[in-house]
């Protein structure tokens, strides 16, 4: 008798854990499925902004979102596990450069929970792709030896000649707050605080790099990251160059 009551307990715990195993196999078959369709819909809505890019280097983030739902499907979406369906599909954080005519598309989504665990019903999902917009033409200033490139960042106002200029290649470093007064960069600047991340007083270890004039209290500010574009310098319009590597 307690053998046979052993075997009962030991199934009452195995099947349960066996059709949990299946839902949680069937559940990450359907995640992927959907970021599947998610990226092949980005892919779709990136091309059709791109083809637009000959009118205005901008991008409506509803449109994108419009062009998303429809390469995947309303029906598709509205019987997924896509919180809110195809109005869940979110790209309020996609932009287009003016600069460099790139879009950067970024799309936000929630995906169901099979069975919630502690308060969270909804897992967050987020896709990125970039893609250059089409114009319709290829600049003949690329086809010119003379046409040399350069290299920008989204918000300087210099291009480089050096892809590894310092002022590219960021080194960080942790100093002590109430050091920052006293120290100077490589051209003997003094450190300010950051208008980004440095709200009121700063911490008590904050970030700076060798060359740059402003010390950060979050190493994930967007002062301490470079995105840096590839340009010919006949496109470098408005920017000077670099004091450092175009002497």
């Amino acid at each position: 008798m307690a053998t046979k009551g052993s075997i009962t307990i030991e199934a009452a715990f195995a099947i349960p854990l066996f059709f949990l195993a299946v839902l949680a196999l069937f559940y990450m078959m359907e995640v992927m499925s959907i970021r599947t369709s998610v990226r092949n819909g980005m892919q779709y809505a990136a091309k059709r902004a791109a083809e637009d890019c000959y009118l205005t280097q901008m991008v409506s983030p509803s449109a994108l979102e419009t062009e998303i739902v429809r390469a995947i499907g309303s029906e598709r979406l509205e019987r997924s596990i896509v919180v809110n369906g195809s109005s869940g599909i979110n790209c309020q954080n996609s932009r287009m450069s003016m600069l460099t005519g790139i879009l950067e598309m970024e799309v936000i989504y929630q995906v169901k929970l099979p069975i919630p665990v502690f308060t969270a019903k909804a897992v967050h999902m987020k896709e990125t792709m970039r893609m250059k917009g089409w114009n319709g033409y290829q600049s003949a200033f690329w086809d010119k030896e003379d046409n040399e490139t350069v290299y920008i960042t989204e918000t300087g106002m210099v291009y480089h000649r050096d892809y590894h200029c310092n002022y590219l290649e960021l080194s960080i470093r942790t100093v002590n707050a109430g050091t920052v007064d006293d120290l100077r960069n490589n051209d003997q600047e003094k450190y300010h605080p950051c208008d980004k991340c440095v709200h009121g007083s700063a911490a008590s270890q904050v970030y700076l790099t060798d060359y740059g004039n402003r010390y950060h209290n979050s190493l994930s500010c967007s002062g301490l990251k470079r995105t840096v574009y590839a340009i010919p310098v006949s496109e470098a319009v408005g920017k000077g160059a670099c004091t450092k590597c175009s002497k």
